[in-house]
């Protein structure tokens, strides 16, 4: 009878370590099917951007996602061969923008990062409106141009946006929105940025007003 105990004990242990592992195993699977039904349900409600956008703007406020300024060795000529549409349908040849700052931004309202970013721009918008030499040319890549017209104003942004109506000059194009140039008044390219950034800091406000100030 004694002999027979430790067999006996493991063979309980061995049942309850089987059993709990099983648990966990249900446990997982549950939990991972509950996390499919939350990334289904937030695809499926078209609100994807929207709230991965919320997301990410929590890691722009860190401040580990600052624009940078000025890149001497990346400076290229800037193209004005581009016409836009505004929010009236009206045609605006960037041509008339010469001699000026120009803030380009190249985003889509379906783009996450482009969401998470477009409150830092308007605070840069709203900082700047003094600037007369600086233009903001905010280029929604939406194929509807009514969907992002509703989004600007459901969120209250009042930066000016525009449509291509040409194609875009090749030394603008990028596989990656947000995609944000800085144009001098020179007509240099001296910033791009691909990816998401904040934009309202007081380094990158100086730059723009010393972009001004040199030309």
């Amino acid at each position: 009878m004694y002999g027979i105990e430790p067999n006996m004990n493991i063979f309980c242990q061995f049942n309850m370590k089987k059993k709990a592992k099983s648990k966990i195993n249900k446990r997982e699977i549950i939990e991972l099917a509950l996390i499919i039904v939350v990334f289904a349900g937030i695809y499926f409600s078209g609100y994807q951007a929207e709230i991965f956008g919320k997301v990410q703007q929590v890691v722009l406020q860190t401040g580990l996602m600052n624009a940078g300024t000025l890149d001497e060795s990346a400076i290229k000529e800037a193209s004005y061969d581009l016409i836009l549409r505004d929010e009236k349908g009206q045609e605006v040849d960037m041509n008339t923008f010469k001699g000026k700052i120009i803030f380009i931004n190249i985003w889509a309202t379906w783009c996450a990062p482009c969401v998470a970013e477009m409150p830092g721009i308007q605070k840069l918008y709203d900082k700047t409106r003094e600037m007369n030499n600086l233009v903001f040319l905010m280029i929604s890549e939406d194929r509807n141009f009514e969907t992002a017209k509703a989004w600007i104003d459901k969120k209250g942004f009042d930066f000016p946006i525009y449509y291509r109506a040409s194609s875009l000059p090749k030394v603008y194009e990028t596989g990656v929105i947000p995609t944000t140039f800085i144009i001098s008044p020179k007509g240099d390219i001296v910033v791009k940025k691909e990816g998401m950034a904040n934009y309202n800091t007081k380094k990158f406000r100086k730059m723009l007003i010393d972009l001004g100030e040199s030309y």
